[in-house]
């Protein structure tokens, strides 16, 4: 394994790591989203269905996809097609929270740590994964 694979399996990983944290929120009382929201000086949380549904699923969704992160950390080079797919992706989602961040009237340090962190993220990731061999057919079936 190269020290670029290496570097990519140590993101993968503990992205999915920090992913997998967003269990905790999926499955916490409501009145600590409440604490969290007023501690953040974000005014109050509403309690409806809609808030509290997406809360949890959008928590949920974020750990689902820290456990595919996780399994596709176990064989970079099967699945370096995903990898970059991923990175790709990772930019533009994280432009896309920029966007978001500022339209939904996010504070400033939300508007600068979420998506300027994703896009390095995503960056970082496609050009690291640019040094990484792709295994061929034979090798692939050993």
């Amino acid at each position: 394994m190269c020290r670029f694979e290496k570097a990519v399996v140590v993101i993968l990983r503990v992205s999915g790591v920090v992913l997998l944290t967003a269990l905790v929120p999926a499955v916490m009382p409501f009145s600590w989203m409440q604490d969290i929201h007023r501690l953040l000086g974000m005014g109050e949380l509403p309690e409806a269905p809609i808030v509290g549904y997406l809360t949890r699923s959008v928590s949920a969704f974020y750990a689902l996809h820290g456990a595919m992160i996780l399994f596709i950390s176990l064989d970079v080079r099967r699945y370096l097609p995903v990898v970059k797919c991923l990175a790709v992706l990772c930019v533009l989602f994280g432009a896309g929270m920029v966007v978001l961040d500022v339209v939904v009237g996010m504070p400033l340090f939300w508007v600068l740590s979420e998506g300027p962190f994703i896009v390095i993220l995503g960056g970082v990731l496609l050009w690291l994964a640019g040094f990484i061999r792709q295994p061929t057919t034979t090798e692939a079936v050993r």
